[in-house]
């Protein structure tokens, strides 16, 4: 649990550090991000379009939908609607929950969803998503979390 927890963060440290352009520092003891680093002229357009252009390779219908059918639709859309949320479609999560939207597109650091599949929040009921698991949402979010 201990080294899930430290690969969870280590992973939203290098997101962040991905997403924060020039300006952010990644700290010496983690891995280089796996994104080329920004230069000065890099504007945050530019950023997010690398981004999405080196993550396209991550399809909501085989690699992120499957996930979500095994770990969350029990609870956001099959059994139950908890917090309004409906996880079976593109067109459902992207609705977002009572609370307002769960996925900010290109941006995993601040999407709640991922939030609280990092932090361990989510599911709450089985197992915890693995670290590739949140790494394959995460790389989707990042991507422009697109329909496809």
């Amino acid at each position: 649990m201990k080294k899930e927890l430290i690969i969870g963060l280590t992973i939203l440290t290098i997101a962040i550090a991905a997403c924060a352009g020039p300006t952010a520092q990644a700290s010496p003891t983690l891995a280089a991000p796996t994104q080329p680093a920004l230069s000065a002229s890099t504007s945050p357009a530019n950023a997010a379009t690398q981004a999405q252009t080196s993550n396209t390779s991550v399809s909501f219908a085989k690699n992120v939908r499957p996930i979500f059918e095994n770990s969350c639709t029990s609870c956001h859309g099959v059994e139950q609607m908890k917090a309004g949320m409906d996880m079976r479609t593109y067109q459902g999560l992207m609705a977002g929950s009572s609370n307002g939207p769960v996925i900010v597109p290109g941006n995993a650091a601040d999407s709640f969803l991922v939030q609280q599949v990092v932090n361990g929040k989510m599911p709450k009921r089985g197992s915890k998503l693995t670290p590739e698991q949140i790494k394959t949402i995460s790389d989707w979010v990042n991507a422009g979390a697109q329909n496809n």
